[in-house]
């Protein structure tokens, strides 16, 4: 008995064996390649799919009906606060020292990329040398290099737009070399075609791209659609109506970049993320189905950090949703953190478990300091604030109910508090109690671009 217990055994051991041996190996999940695009000033509501009716942009629409519709993502309120946070993951109490500058100190998402062996660009606009106050290294054109990127496509990199802007005839440097001025170019177009070459150079590693757009700054003026285009003359012509035009522009400019995803082969595998990084400019309104919204570009109020924020990745989302969770800006770092598996660091939280559909950590609350350092109109709205999906509690006391008071013009006042009120006030101010006080004075350097 004995002997054939052993022999069943040995059995039962070399066939386990050979079915092992037979198996292919697992193979690692293939590294996706990432383009994040952010569009500049452009508000929540300026994207048809969450209800402007000014507006068109059917391809955006496209990739949020395929992909992730976030409908409460929170900015910083203006560029520079918000590109630097994007960027670092950071607070911006943490590291943000100028308007229109990056410390060459900090690590980005591209010096994350790189590192793992991924090909990086950046195309777009730059603004970060801190040429508005001529600080040191303001004429670095090694800079994009520093933080990670492999190339670049960039305007207002070492020259301020009063050499040259960003739209017709522009001024761009590229890889070191200001291209030559071209009175029949445009500046979004030659740094989203440079785009586009990169992903047919790279189709076969895989490579992050990131986009901040030129698109929809102002001036607004015409783009290669517009009527207008066709009489040099009129190209520089400014007008709210151009900003109609353009926002069809940078919709049109995505799409193209889907193509050639589609044409490479590498759709599936590729994760787009698409957001704004702050509001619309306050001489906007922008007409949706629940009314009028005025941008507050600079404003602390919901219209000036709540933006459009979508995602694609065929492979990742299986199931196309709505998620109303917030997001707040330093989260993109922490998920290209979890997609390359490093140790998640700085301030923010993944977003890899909503791309599996299965939302296991969801932010309760986001924080915005702002101390933005700019024009005297925009620093009055400094402070710092913690918000759920609906109320907003300041640093200064002032709690709102985003809801019912859009604008934030009638404070809630302790006394007429609820118990669900009075439960979320305390949550928010927890939160805020992990905050440093603003400085009591801010200084002010350089004027808006």
């Amino acid at each position: 008995m004995k002997n054939f217990f052993h022999s069943v055994f040995f059995r039962i051991l070399v066939i386990s064996l050979f079915t092992l041996a037979c198996q292919s190996p697992v193979e690692p999940s293939p590294k996706p390649n990432v383009i994040l695009i952010m569009a500049d000033d452009i508000g929540f509501e300026c994207l048809s799919i969450n209800g402007s009716t000014s507006y068109h942009t059917p391809l955006l629409d496209s990739l949020a009906q395929k992909g992730i519709n976030f409908t409460q993502a929170i900015s910083q309120p203006l560029c520079t606060p918000s590109r630097v946070k994007i960027m670092t993951g950071k607070f911006n109490f943490k590291n943000y020292d100028y308007f229109t500058y990056l410390n060459p100190k900090e690590k980005t998402f591209g010096n994350l990329f790189k590192e793992k062996g991924y090909k990086t660009a950046i195309v777009g606009k730059w603004q970060l040398n801190g040429i508005e106050h001529q600080l040191d290294g303001y004429e670095d054109n090694t800079r994009p290099y520093h933080f990670g990127f492999d190339e670049y496509s960039l305007w207002q990199l070492t020259k301020s737009k009063k050499y040259g802007e960003r739209f017709a005839h522009p001024l761009i440097e590229q890889n070191g070399v200001l291209l030559p001025r071209d009175k029949e170019a445009y500046g979004p177009d030659i740094v989203s075609n440079y785009a586009i070459d990169f992903i047919k150079k790279n189709k076969d590693q895989p490579f992050f791209i990131y986009y901040p757009m030129l698109l929809v700054h102002s001036p607004f003026v015409p783009t290669p659609d517009s009527p207008e285009w066709q009489f040099p003359e009129l190209r520089s012509e400014q007008d709210n109506r151009f900003f109609v035009d353009m926002v069809e522009y940078m919709d049109k400019i995505i799409g193209k970049i889907i193509e050639e995803l589609k044409a490479q082969g590498i759709v599936e595998q590729t994760l787009i993320l698409f957001v704004g990084d702050n509001g619309t400019k306050d001489t906007v309104i922008s007409q949706t189905q629940t009314g009028p919204v005025k941008g507050a570009k600079g404003n602390t109020i919901r219209h000036g950090n709540h933006v459009p924020m979508l995602a694609s990745w065929p492979d990742k989302i299986k199931k196309p949703m709505i998620y109303n969770g917030l997001i707040n800006f330093s989260d993109f770092y922490a998920t290209f953190s979890e997609i390359l598996g490093v140790p998640i660091e700085g301030d923010g939280i993944s977003m890899m478990d909503v791309f599996n559909g299965e939302v296991t950590n969801e932010r309760k609350t986001a924080t915005t300091y702002y101390d933005p350092m700019w024009s005297p109109n925009v620093t009055q709205y400094r402070n710092v604030y913690s918000q759920d999906s609906r109320y907003k509690l300041y640093k200064d006391g002032k709690f709102f109910d985003m809801e019912n008071d859009v604008l934030e013009t009638q404070p809630l006042q302790d006394k007429d508090l609820n118990e669900s009120q009075i439960s979320i006030k305390a949550k928010l101010k927890a939160e805020l109690a992990k905050f440093p006080e603003l400085p009591k004075s801010s200084y002010v350097r350089g004027k808006n671009n």
